[in-house]
């Protein structure tokens, strides 16, 4: 038995624990997201009962690891079904050995779908081993160009009451509920009066944020139609150069781009559910500003 297993608590993050957790992550994990980030994005903004908010290993009074988790329940096929989405995990060196007791009690829980949306490069071949699968990441890289188009029957709203004007059914339901998520952005672009709803994300690579990564688009083929005021006005109105398009999200591959040979992998763990029911809502992309 490992030596430091016994002298350390594995016990679930309460709302009580919450700011002893975003300390310890700004501290160990991602010192540009202030602790008060960290606080506000752990308690994800969506109406659903979190049994915690994952899993924490505490010797003594210190935390010296944590694995965050963020829950949702989706209708899906006239049922309702129950997500964790597996996010951050951080433990400190000298505790490194008995880190996967947070992964395990997190698994351990039933009647969850689980992924985990951003797996570091170590933990991909640790989720293949525990039965996760991979998603079709497929990426195209483009340049947000300032494109000379301009039509009476295409509007840009990205102005949070007209967002909640435009919307209806589901698309409103999941507005409201990742208008004030923390890595969230959202645009609707009307085309004759049709909405397309798009949620992206700033994103960082080589740690330049000069990327938008596009995790939900409504309406994919009038997506394709109206793909260039989209990149436009990432480019005028939020200042990101470059857009990262997962095909799997926004459907066609846009043009002008370039694939990427080593998109970054996302993964899922579920014992019925196919690929093209997993999304990147209610999860740590939508919440978490990295």
């Amino acid at each position: 038995m490992n030596k430091l297993a016994g002298s350390v608590n594995l016990l679930p993050i309460t709302s009580a624990d919450v700011h002893a957790v975003a300390e310890f992550l700004h501290a160990h994990l991602n010192t540009r997201i202030a602790s008060a980030e960290w606080e506000a994005a752990i308690t994800p903004p969506w109406a659903c009962a979190q049994p915690n908010h994952g899993f924490l290993l505490r010797a003594g009074e210190r935390i010296v690891g944590v694995h965050l988790a963020f829950y949702s329940e989706r209708r899906m096929e006239g049922r309702t079904e129950r997500f964790c989405n597996l996010a951050a995990w951080c433990v400190i060196d000298e505790y490194r050995s008995i880190g996967l007791r947070l992964l395990n009690a997190l698994l351990a829980q039933k009647g969850y779908h689980f992924t985990d949306l951003s797996p570091s490069g170590n933990v991909v071949p640790l989720n293949s081993r525990l039965k996760f699968f991979h998603l079709d990441v497929a990426s195209a890289l483009l340049p947000n160009l300032p494109w000379p188009i301009w039509s009476p029957r295409v509007r840009i709203i990205s102005e949070p009451g007209e967002i909640g004007q435009i919307l209806r059914g589901r698309d409103l339901d999941i507005y409201r509920d990742h208008a004030h998520a923390a890595a969230a952005r959202h645009v609707v672009i009307v085309k004759d009066d049709v909405p397309c709803y798009v949620i992206f994300r700033r994103v960082r690579r080589k740690n330049l944020p000069l990327f938008a990564s596009i995790l939900y688009v409504s309406d994919r083929a009038l997506f394709k139609r109206v793909a260039k005021y989209v990149f436009r006005h990432l480019l005028l109105r939020h200042g990101i150069p470059l857009t990262l398009a997962e095909l799997r999200v926004v459907g066609v591959r846009p043009r002008p781009s370039i694939m990427l040979r080593s998109p970054r992998p996302k993964m899922y763990r579920s014992a019925n559910l196919r690929p093209e029911q997993i999304d990147y809502l209610y999860s740590e992309l939508t919440c978490v500003a990295w």
